[in-house]
């Protein structure tokens, strides 16, 4: 009976709990304009106070041989650069990536798994901001608990720089 007992413990404790999960969707509409240019993107959280809990994609031109590094322009992510940006020494592994086309892009994160980390319980918001060159600058907030006792989808729209961006979040 003992041996039972330390053998279904040992199965509990080798079995990996689920992991609540953040999955993104971030749209880029497609501009008809004379000059386009793919537009910078951050995707961070902010807690209640604003700071950042996680700093989750930065897209950005990470070799521009016309202009030098391609990182000049990231200032031009405003609230992104005030809250953390500037602090991060890049490119970081997880987080930087290049530039996307205009379409829809999904991000996929897991608790306890980098870029995400272990967020505490508590209310939190998805911000998403874009700023293209010869073009505007957008911001768009989706607030959302985390993890949140059922499945949670949220949506919000941008008007310019940023479609549709939809969080759906997984206990």
């Amino acid at each position: 009976m003992r041996r039972l007992l330390l053998s279904c413990f040992a199965l509990a404790l080798a079995t990996p709990l689920a992991a609540a999960e953040l999955n993104l969707t971030v749209q880029i509409p497609e501009q008809k304009v004379a000059e386009y240019h793919r537009p910078y993107t951050a995707i961070w959280i902010e807690r209640a106070d604003r700071s950042v809990a996680a700093q989750l994609a930065v897209w950005y031109a990470q070799k521009d041989s016309k202009e030098g590094a391609g990182n000049k322009w990231l200032p031009d992510l405003r609230q992104w650069w005030r809250r953390g940006g500037r602090e991060l020494a890049l490119p970081v592994d997880g987080v930087s990536g290049a530039t996307r086309l205009a379409g829809q892009h999904q991000l996929n994160f897991v608790d306890g798994q980098a870029p995400l980390g272990t967020l505490a319980a508590g209310d939190y918001v998805l911000v998403v901001e874009a700023a293209r060159e010869v073009g505007g600058r957008e911001v768009v907030r989706v607030p959302f608990t985390w993890p949140g006792a059922t499945t949670q989808h949220l949506t919000a729209r941008g008007s310019s720089e940023l479609g549709a961006v939809s969080l759906d979040i997984n206990p």
